[in-house]
């Protein structure tokens, strides 16, 4: 148990930890993708997205409507990350992990990811694969986010984490995060979840395991956001693997 001078330092771990982790893993295995507690309380929600016109915090600026990825704008943060969103990632590894072995053992894929993020973060860099990986999106009204999946090197962690950063219906209406999974054999399937101001939501990253009269097969999943039909959402997006 912490005691309450570590409580105090270090909430969002609290926060991680506060949520139903069983529940969350049978969502995620029934459906790709669960949402999580409340991560951020609203004034670290407004002092991230602050952040964003702090263009010395971002390694990368990408207009999605230059490259056909929808409308919007979203920045890769610089390493090393503003405090909340390193101590989220901390936090959050150590839960996903599990369920990231678990899916490649059905797969029958070697499990490459150690226990301790900056462990495997090292592995990555040591592949080449460098670049810091944190996003924080912003949505106008009319934006949106075309289906796709995040392709940032050979090596992957199966699972991200999302956390709406808006008050949905106050700040902005529309904007539900969107997964397609295409399923073996099967017409794809899709869900909707509007995100709750605050709270995350965790989600395949490319493919994840669905049974098969064959056994276990490889199901690719595909995410993006719903047109925003007002007012602006912000979302930080926490991915587990730098990239190339």
């Amino acid at each position: 148990m912490r005691n309450k001078k570590t409580q105090a330092v270090d909430p969002w771990s609290d926060r991680v930890d506060s949520a139903d982790w069983s529940a969350v893993t049978d969502e995620v295995n029934e459906y790709g993708g669960a949402l999580l507690p409340q991560l951020l309380e609203p004034e670290e929600t407004r002092e991230i997205r602050g952040l964003y016109e702090s263009d010395e915090l971002f390694r990368s600026t990408i207009n999605m409507g230059r490259h056909r990825f929808g409308e919007g704008q979203y920045k890769y943060f610089h390493a090393p990350y503003p405090e909340p969103i390193e101590r989220l990632k901390q936090a959050l590894y150590p839960r996903l992990l599990p369920i990231a072995r678990d899916w490649w053992t059905k797969l029958r894929r070697p499990a490459p990811w150690p226990d301790t993020l900056d462990e495997w973060l090292q592995m990555c860099h040591d592949a080449g694969q460098t670049k810091s990986t944190a996003i924080l999106l912003k949505y106008a009204e009319k934006d949106w986010n075309a289906l796709h999946r995040d392709l940032y090197g050979d090596l992957v962690f199966p699972l991200q984490v999302v956390i709406n950063l808006n008050e949905p219906g106050i700040d902005h209406t529309g904007g539900e995060f969107l997964l397609l999974e295409q399923r073996p054999r099967a017409q794809s399937r899709g869900t909707a979840t509007l995100l709750p101001h605050g709270h995350g939501y965790v989600f395949t990253t490319r493919d994840r395991p669905v049974r098969s009269t064959r056994g276990w097969s490889a199901a690719p999943v595909r995410h993006g956001v719903s047109a925003i039909r007002s007012g602006k959402r912000h979302t930080l997006a926490l991915v587990f693997h730098d990239a190339a």
